[in-house]
């Protein structure tokens, strides 16, 4: 019979890291740029982000604290999300240091922007996707007591899309194409998504 590790999460894993980011893996990386209502910019990247909704586009990021971007689409309801590729992996790690807040991450991790067409926040010039978003919901989250956790779950409305026609093929979109990187579990793990690794399944009904 199969053998297994249980653990109640409040009691702690009993392992030499904690499994849990390790398992939930990989994770698309939320790569969002924000702006202060006085002009500063900023860039940081969220490993718990994910797209939740087709109609309308809903993606959402959670920020493990009150950071700068979460203070940023508080104060102006507006974000970027910018698709983090190999091209751009040591850059997207740059701009995930610690800083203070009027220190520009695009300058910091050598990024050229480029500006966006609905939104105040730059894009990041050279990602080949990015969603201008507007804010939806804001919401802290709770432990199952009720208690407020410092976690703020950043939900935006993509109002307009670009993309590098280069990605796509016969106007389909090339999930691989633009080798998108993801986040792994422990301090460093990181995976690409390539062509090679495609399969596919219909669903039952189709």
């Amino acid at each position: 019979m199969t053998e297994y590790h249980f653990y109640e999460p409040a009691d702690g894993h009993r392992l030499p890291h904690d499994p849990l980011n390790a398992i939930i893996a990989p994770r698309p990386i939320g790569w969002i740029s924000t702006v202060a209502p006085n002009g500063a910019r900023n860039l940081a990247p969220y490993s718990f982000f994910n797209l939740i909704n087709y109609r309308p586009p809903l993606i959402a990021f959670s920020s493990s604290g009150w950071k700068d971007s979460v203070a940023n689409v508080k104060a102006t309801g507006e974000f970027v999300w910018n698709l983090a590729t190999m091209a751009q992996a040591d850059q997207m790690n740059m701009s995930s240091a610690s800083v203070a807040a009027d220190i520009d991450e695009f300058d910091l991790a050598g990024l050229d922007a480029l500006p966006s067409l609905r939104v105040k926040p730059d894009r990041v010039a050279g990602s080949p996707v990015q969603f201008e978003c507007r804010l939806t919901q804001l919401i802290q989250l709770e432990n199952k007591e009720g208690g407020e956790l410092d976690q703020w779950l950043v939900i935006g409305e993509a109002i307009g899309i670009h993309i590098d026609t280069s990605m796509l093929e016969n106007g389909i979109y090339m999930t691989a194409r633009p080798r998108p990187v993801t986040r792994g579990g422990g301090p460093a793990d990181y995976f690409e998504i390539t062509q090679d690794r495609l399969f596919k399944m219909k669903r039952p009904d189709d």
